[in-house]
């Protein structure tokens, strides 16, 4: 069985929809973080699919971007997520206005 285009944005879109779902349904910070990422790698995946079957760099060059927002969320992200966490143990999303002091 040859593995086309097809399959990637099949793959893409179930990682998107698992991502979309947890991150509605949860409630942990740590874990919506983790849900955005997987939602951020969908992405990727369907750019670099449908760049190669373009036979174009631009999905590369996209990915590129992508990763450099991804990067930027998860250090702001996880700042938060410790900045909460060290006044409440069982913090959840909820409990943003913990930061107000």
């Amino acid at each position: 069985m040859e593995l086309t285009n097809d399959w990637y944005l099949v793959l893409s879109v179930a990682m998107f929809v698992i991502g979309a779902v947890g991150l509605l349904v949860r409630r942990n910070p740590l874990v919506m973080f983790m849900c955005v990422e997987l939602m951020l790698n969908a992405v990727n995946v369907s750019f670099v699919s449908l760049g190669t079957e373009l036979n174009d760099v631009s999905g590369q060059i996209a990915v590129f971007f992508v990763l450099v927002v991804a990067a930027v969320e998860v250090v702001v992200g996880l700042a938060l997520v410790v900045a909460i966490n060290r006044r409440r143990a069982d913090a959840t999303a909820d409990d943003i206005s913990v930061l107000r002091g």
